[in-house]
């Protein structure tokens, strides 16, 4: 029997397998590959990017993880918060006065500007209430995030707005993978802070690509790893837990004392049979939205006038942000070097219009779009472009969202939930609560083996 069983590879369950390394464990991924949405690949100096690509910097779990895997991360050297809109591309400036230097009819203007004072105070108002507090559990901050303003959607808490403000204000917002009439009016608030705040919450990037987090840890972690391993069911029994799954072709099980179950709300609905009914119906009532991703390997040899930024938001495009992947890079250089990567990203209603295209249509809308924001020459520019497609692209704090937050994270089973929908943080939400699931199963092992050492029984003993 084995100490712990990890179903799912990705960030979480990669984080709560590298912290119950020194027990006897297997992690199970049902894919071909590990990180789950984290995926990006190295080509050369530079790095090609789909998934996850900002991360938490000290203090925070993630941090805690890049130093014990010895992965190293910078903080993203370019301007977070560019913009590219009615054929205007602002790379500097404070984020308020944008809406005075992108072309639009005065009456947008004026809306966009009371819109901007009314999200601003609540900004406020939302600083002073997700500010930890002094020995404060996270948990109880957690929920705290997620009580405020979760009684309506943040399309009803600004209101009707002209076209133009409208295409401006939402991106920032969608970036959740939900549009405004589907996230709360508290998540949405989230977002413009973390935008008022650059340089704050996540802001630094995986020196190589996000992969080398997740490849590293599953290549430390070795044989303990298993591909193709897709749970079937997951069942107690008196004082253990059954995971039985396919693998190869084959039906396979394996005992566990605990499970830390790491895959998406709606996969852990369905394989943990035996969850209170409570449970099972908090995780089915986890919402996603989809996004699409393309990154794009470039081959120019001079300098570019983006270089000197990281994320440009892209309203009225088929994607909502470019991503320069080769910030990392630049900041490093003392000579511009030829080359370059450049991924976009296509939240919710973005995504859902583009999932049934083909990848060639999808990459020429793409590249045709890119020429419009980065300069007519970038198609000529582009060495190699892939897309990724993820139907179940990331959870989204809806109105309501709150109230299944305390069933979620209650524990008392011998499976110990773990994932980015337990949080609003993403990756950071996924590597802490893989953490906090490692703790607890690690915790519940020690008493155990505790009261089997001072019975006189093997600590072998089933």
């Amino acid at each position: 029997m084995k100490d712990v069983v990890v179903v799912g590879g990705g960030l979480a369950g990669l984080a709560a397998g590298w912290r119950l390394r020194h027990w006897d464990t297997v992690l199970l991924e049902s894919g071909s590959r590990v990180g789950g949405r984290i995926r990006s690949e190295r080509r050369g100096r530079y790095w090609l990017n789909w998934g996850g690509h900002v991360f938490a910097g000290p203090g925070s779990s993630t941090d805690a993880l890049l130093t014990e895997a010895g992965i190293a991360a910078a903080q993203v050297p370019g301007a977070l918060a560019a913009l590219s809109m009615n054929g205007k591309l602002l790379l500097k400036g404070p984020i308020p006065t944008y809406p005075f230097r992108i072309p639009m009819s005065t009456p947008s203007r004026i809306a966009l500007v009371k819109a901007g004072v009314k999200v601003g105070a609540a900004v406020l108002r939302y600083a002073r209430i997700v500010r930890q507090r002094s020995g404060e559990d996270p948990a109880v901050r957690q929920q705290r995030v997620y009580d405020f303003e979760n009684g309506r959607s943040f399309r009803d808490f600004v209101g009707d707005l002209p076209e133009d403000a409208k295409a401006l204000f939402y991106p920032t917002v969608t970036r959740s993978a939900a549009d405004a009439h589907e996230i709360s009016a508290g998540a949405g608030i989230g977002y413009f802070s973390l935008v008022f705040n650059i340089g704050q919450g996540l802001s630094r990037g995986i020196v190589g690509g996000p992969s080398t987090l997740t490849q590293g840890i599953a290549t430390a972690l070795g044989d303990r790893v298993q591909l193709g391993a897709d749970a079937v069911e997951i069942v107690h029994t008196t004082r253990s837990v059954v995971v039985r799954y396919r693998q190869d072709g084959l039906d396979k099980e394996v005992e566990a004392r605990y499970v830390v179950l790491a895959t998406p709300a709606t996969v852990s609905h369905k394989v943990a049979v035996d969850l209170p009914a409570d449970v099972r119906d908090a995780l089915g009532n986890v919402l996603y939205g989809p996004y699409v991703s393309a990154a794009f390997l470039t081959g120019e040899s001079s300098p570019q006038p983006w270089d000197g930024a990281y994320g440009i938001a892209t309203p009225k495009r088929s994607f909502n942000i470019v991503l320069n992947q080769a910030s990392i890079i630049r900041g490093g250089e003392t000579t511009r070097q030829p080359g370059g990567s450049i991924m976009t990203f296509s939240p919710a209603g973005l995504a859902r219009t583009l999932l049934p295209k083909s990848d060639e249509e999808i990459l020429r809308i793409y590249t045709d779009d890119l020429g419009e924001v980065l300069g007519s020459g970038f198609g000529a520019t582009v060495v190699e472009a892939q897309v990724q497609r993820w139907d179940t692209g990331a959870p989204y704090c809806f109105p309501g969202r709150a109230a299944l937050q305390p069933t979620l994270t209650r524990r008392g089973s011998r499976v110990i939930l773990a994932g980015d929908y337990l949080g609003t943080l993403y990756t950071e939400t996924a590597i802490s609560t893989g953490f906090s699931a490692a703790q607890e199963a690690a915790s519940l092992l020690a008493t155990e083996r505790q009261q089997r050492t001072g019975r006189g029984l093997p600590l072998a003993a089933g």
